[in-house]
């Protein structure tokens, strides 16, 4: 099948769409407050982008902001692909008691608003002595119930179980059967959770604002800090915004074929 010219014309406008406020925040990035302001509004780039961003680095913390970051996006992204896959493995090929309700209670906590969990979390990691540490972001987030219930969903179609008996036949205990059976299966799907896991916990603001300070902030934490006064400098916190986005799109060029690779093995698997 060929795409023809109205095709390509959808794609376009949807293309056009997506990059729309990505270009538009390196052009206000680029331009100064009073001309924001104006109306109508700068279409075009300025010359005040590297002074911008140079103000936001500094303003904000920002090199210390991108290393929290991508320490906490990067550890939750491995946790969560770990345990969420051992556990989707459990429920969906091993034979235990009450495996379906353990399953519905998981699955349960999903409507559970996160903000019922604020006050006892915050009282936990105050009690602890966590308060302003990255540990107090991570662990709570380290395994999540969608994780579970995407692994499991995956690996009851994609991993037969006369394999897994094959491996148990020649003697393979639980953790190498989960090292090499269940981790090569899931492959596809893991690197799916990973990537989605590490795009939400490094775009995060409600649970680190909380929890963490302008001390040793996250990205989206130091973005607060950014434009205070009188009259916000919204220039400088377009370039801040624009500082905490290019890791993701330079993440995203660097292992865009090996996501879009497993997301494509995932789809026609089985």
């Amino acid at each position: 099948m060929r795409g023809g010219p109205i095709t390509y014309a959808v794609l376009l406008l949807f293309t056009a769409g997506s990059l729309f406020p990505l270009v538009w925040t390196a052009v206000a990035a680029s331009r100064d407050n009073t001309r924001l302001a104006q109306t109508p509004p700068p279409f075009w780039f300025g010359s005040r982008l590297f002074d911008n961003l140079g103000t936001a680095w500094s303003d904000a913390n920002m090199g210390l902001a991108l290393a929290n970051t991508t320490v906490v996006a990067g550890t939750i992204a491995l946790g969560t692909v770990l345990f969420s896959t051992i556990a989707g493995f459990a429920f969906a090929k091993l034979r235990f008691r009450m495996k379906n309700a353990l399953l519905l209670l998981v699955v349960g906590t999903m409507m559970v608003p996160p903000q019922l969990s604020v006050v006892p979390l915050f009282m936990t990691i105050a009690k602890l002595e966590w308060t302003n540490h990255l540990q107090a972001v991570i662990l709570p987030t380290l395994v999540t119930a969608f994780g579970v219930f995407f692994m499991r969903q995956y690996l009851s179609e994609a991993l037969p179980t006369e394999i897994v008996e094959a491996a148990r036949v020649d003697g393979a205990n639980s953790l190498r059967v989960v090292w090499h059976v269940v981790f090569p299966a899931a492959r596809p799907a893991m690197a799916v959770l990973g990537m989605l896991t590490f795009v939400q916990a490094w775009n995060d603001f409600f649970w680190p604002i909380i929890a963490l300070t302008q001390e040793n902030p996250t990205v989206q934490v130091a973005l607060t800090g950014l434009g205070r006064g009188y009259v916000p400098d919204q220039a400088v916190i377009m370039a801040g915004a624009l500082l905490g986005t290019l890791p993701l799109l330079i993440a995203f060029t660097l292992f865009g074929k090996q996501i879009v690779g497993g997301i494509m093995q995932g789809a026609v698997k089985g």
